[in-house]
């Protein structure tokens, strides 16, 4: 890609800050809002990971019974193996020495872009993510985006929902066996990574250390059990974290990922804004955009940006190809 393509990486992060407020804040409407392209801050009810309508998730019948403590101790399998370009099971910490670790820790940072959280992968790579949120109106599966990305052989990484796998576990398991996705752990019900019950968009986060790593182990262990396969990265409901939790969720061996280039705005925007969105990625980039509403704009923007993007030499990657836990 000719330097006459290029916009210098500081210069397009600090208008992609600058836009926070805008762009960013339709991220929350992945989870259970409908998919009007005007609409860009839902309604707290509408967005909860726990509603007096909906309740909060459920893990598949096969591991509902199964405890926090459980979940993380299936982790660790009897007899892992290695091959390349797939992870291994490993064994993660018990919850009662994290949380012996983590207790009276208090957060001072809130947001998109905290210490520790993976915005940009320094590589000369793109990193296309799509997120499936679940839960009311978002359990959808975005069909003609996948045969895009199939037909155009653009690999992506997919950050799925404990709600969305409940919804959809044959379609689950059909993404984990395609080598062209790589699966990513978007928390059990879709909250803010919080360790005190900080909120964003209206959606309160996890009250505690114990339901931040509930938040994180209990959709660990349902992906596990899904693929076979642990999970290397991490992305929460709405991408908001405290660095509290974001620490606590590299100690768990997850990777904290969100984004330099908010493809579709959680969703929301029409299929020209997503197009031009994404036609403005540079290598390093890591573009968040939802395969979980097949009524938006995605599909159509990604249909127009991508062969264009191909043309001008741009080369795509998955997050395990261009970053290391």
């Amino acid at each position: 890609m000719g330097d006459s393509r290029r916009r210098p990486l500081a210069g397009r992060r600090s208008v992609l800050l600058g836009m926070a407020g805008l762009a960013s804040a339709a991220l929350a409407a992945c989870a259970d809002v409908g998919s009007e392209p005007g609409r860009a801050v839902p309604s707290p009810d509408q967005t909860s990971g726990s509603s007096p309508n909906t309740g909060p998730a459920t893990p598949p019948p096969s591991i509902a019974a199964k405890s926090s403590e459980q979940a993380a101790a299936a982790l660790a399998p009897a007899a892992p193996s290695k091959s390349a370009g797939q992870s291994t099971l490993a064994a993660a910490p018990e919850k009662a020495g994290i949380l012996a670790e983590f207790a009276g820790r208090r957060p001072r940072e809130w947001g998109l872009h905290v210490t520790g959280v993976v915005n940009n992968s320094q590589s000369r790579q793109v990193v296309l993510t799509f997120d499936a949120c679940g839960g009311p109106g978002g359990s959808g599966c975005d069909e003609v985006l996948l045969q895009t990305l199939r037909r155009l052989k653009v690999p992506a990484t997919l950050f799925l929902n404990s709600r969305w796998i409940q919804a959809n576990p044959t379609l689950s398991a059909e993404l984990a066996a395609d080598p062209l996705f790589e699966l990513a752990n978007h928390g059990t019900s879709h909250l803010p990574l919080s360790v005190n019950g900080k909120s964003a968009y209206g959606i309160a986060g996890t009250p505690t250390a114990a339901a931040a790593y509930d938040e994180l182990m209990g959709n660990q262990a349902v992906m596990q059990e899904l693929s076979g396969k642990t999970p290397r990265f991490f992305r929460p409901g709405t991408a908001y974290y405290d660095e509290v939790a974001v620490e606590m969720t590299r100690r768990l061996g997850l990777l904290p990922v969100n984004f330099t280039v908010n493809g579709d705005g959680g969703a929301t925007y029409a299929a020209a804004t997503v197009a031009t969105e994404v036609g403005k990625v540079v290598p390093g980039d890591i573009v968040i955009s939802h395969f979980n509403r097949p009524a938006a704009g995605t599909a159509a923007g990604y249909a127009r940006a991508l062969p264009r993007l191909l043309d001008r030499g741009v080369s795509f990657g998955r997050l395990g190809d261009v970053l290391s836990p």
